[in-house]
């Protein structure tokens, strides 16, 4: 008797793909987008051509599947609830098995020549098998050359009733003018940290992992406005963390300060602790931190500290309430000046250390320039005196 083959463990699949979103309301932060498509279906006002702008990571391909889609749905218009598509049809389901022959994605930085265009444009020729549209989606349109770009002008123009182009790209401003005048735009604005939160929060309670606030506070923050990465980001932190994210290991993981030690920065600079300013750089070094990353937390720091004491609220400041309570804690003792000159000295230091051959010594000495804060401080209230006491002497005689 052949013995039985051992059952296959399910693949992985990353969570950006797992969790895709396949209808417009799953878009997150693009509402502004999904509801005039929405209305463009609706409404039969669907233009041929489209460009989607905006950060890496926040959906501009993924939206341009779900219009191409929406447009090619079988089910009819009015029994689709707000012009989403049904995911049940024939066409729906090839397009999401990846079968589907009527929507075409090309990688625009790959396929970039004259030569590429011009296959496209005779392929724009045969009309699409049993389906309202033939849908072009090329990713990255911004890396086709000139000559590309002008080869597909006339198609782009007048093209077959049945074709739709739909272009995506991080930088708008390198796309020829003659081609942004022959599609209607929309700009895909950085998601915010709260909604990357809220999405990772879902998603956490679908796969059964706990994870507290703080931890997915800081993979959103790290994330820098791209759900794409912070869902990348969440992979890795499982990865290493198992199925409960705790912020301590998780910074560890990562990489990341503690955020103890920025605090600890500001009261020694505040004091003028020089000494302790240059034991914090030996702890960071020697925790093995990278000094850009370092500096640029410090910057952030400063940031909250400022908008804290200029705003005596934390609302503007991203992260948990205890973590913007700890701010407007440590910034009532701190004037606006002091800290915008901190602000400015960790600004300086960030440009100075991307051309340093010396990083350690160049942030010793940013600290150090921060320390005399207390010096400044003094120097001011000196001149005061001077100025009050100038104002009772008497007038010299002439």
């Amino acid at each position: 008797m052949a013995d039985t083959p051992p059952a296959q463990a399910p693949r992985f699949t990353v969570t950006a793909r797992k969790y895709r979103p396949q209808t417009f309301d799953d878009l997150v932060a693009q509402e502004h987008v999904a509801e005039t498509l929405r209305n463009a279906i609706t409404r039969k006002r669907l233009a041929h051509a489209y460009l989607f702008s905006g950060p890496r990571g926040v959906g501009k391909t993924t939206a341009a599947r779900i219009l191409a889609k929406a447009v090619n749905c079988q089910t009819p218009l009015a029994e689709r609830e707000r012009a989403e598509p049904c995911r049940t049809c024939d066409s729906c389901v090839a397009f999401e098995e990846h079968r589907s022959l009527n929507i075409i994605e090309i990688d625009a930085a790959s396929n970039n020549k004259v030569e590429d265009i011009r296959e496209l444009r005779d392929t724009v020729r045969v009309p699409p098998q049993g389906a309202n549209k033939k849908v072009y989606i090329l990713d990255e349109v911004h890396m086709l050359s000139a000559s590309a770009f002008n080869a597909l002008l006339k198609t782009l123009e007048e093209p077959p009733e049945y074709v739709l182009f739909i272009f995506a790209t991080t930088e708008p401003h390198k796309v020829l003018p003659t081609i942004l005048s022959r599609t209607q735009r929309f700009d895909f604005r950085r998601i915010s940290v709260p909604e990357i939160v809220d999405r990772l929060g879902a998603i956490c309670a679908a796969e059964g992992i706990a994870a507290d606030e703080e931890s997915l506070v800081l993979i959103a923050r790290k994330a820098d406005g791209a759900l794409r990465d912070a869902l990348s980001l969440f992979d890795q932190a499982v990865s290493l963390c198992g199925q409960s994210l705790e912020i301590g290991p998780l910074r560890t993981a990562l990489g990341v300060v503690d955020s103890d030690v920025y605090f600890e920065a500001t009261s020694r600079a505040r004091t003028g602790d020089r000494a302790g300013l240059l034991s914090l750089v030996d702890h960071v070094v020697r925790s093995g931190h990278d000094l850009n990353e370092f500096v640029l937390g410090l910057a952030e720091h400063f940031r909250n500290l400022l908008v804290a004491r200029a705003t005596q609220s934390g609302d503007l400041i991203e992260g948990t309430e205890a973590t913007r309570a700890r701010y407007l804690d440590a910034a009532a003792p701190l004037t606006e000046a002091d800290v915008l000159h901190l602000l400015m000295l960790a600004e300086a230091a960030a440009h100075d250390l991307r051309e340093s051959r010396h990083p350690r010594l160049t942030l010793e000495l940013a600290l150090i320039k921060m320390a005399s804060l207390e010096s400044a401080a003094d120097l001011r209230h000196l001149l005061d005196r001077l100025s009050a006491r100038a104002g009772t002497l008497p007038a010299s005689g002439g």
